[in-house]
């Protein structure tokens, strides 16, 4: 098995990760490995753009027909050559 050494971890990343190990009864290696399988094997989701995602949280409620007014005609710019 390969070994890999994390230089320059912040004090406060190191903490919680002591913590984190302790709570879950392993030490602190165990758990960066565990972390590091765990989110590596995570099948990650595609990202939406933001149209898709309002879509896909709407999308279950049924759809809206609003009435459209109708259009004018253009009008004619105006002559600002005065």
């Amino acid at each position: 098995m390969a070994s890999i050494t994390i230089r320059r971890l912040d004090d406060t990343v190191k903490t919680k990760l002591r913590l984190r190990a302790a709570s879950h009864g392993r030490s602190m290696e165990e758990e960066a490995r565990e972390i590091l399988k765990t989110g590596l094997i995570a099948k990650r989701l595609p990202r939406l753009n933001l149209a898709e995602s309002i879509r896909r949280h709407i999308d279950p409620f049924g759809g809206v027909d609003l009435a459209l007014p109708r259009r004018e005609a253009v009008r004619r710019p105006p002559n600002l050559a005065k």
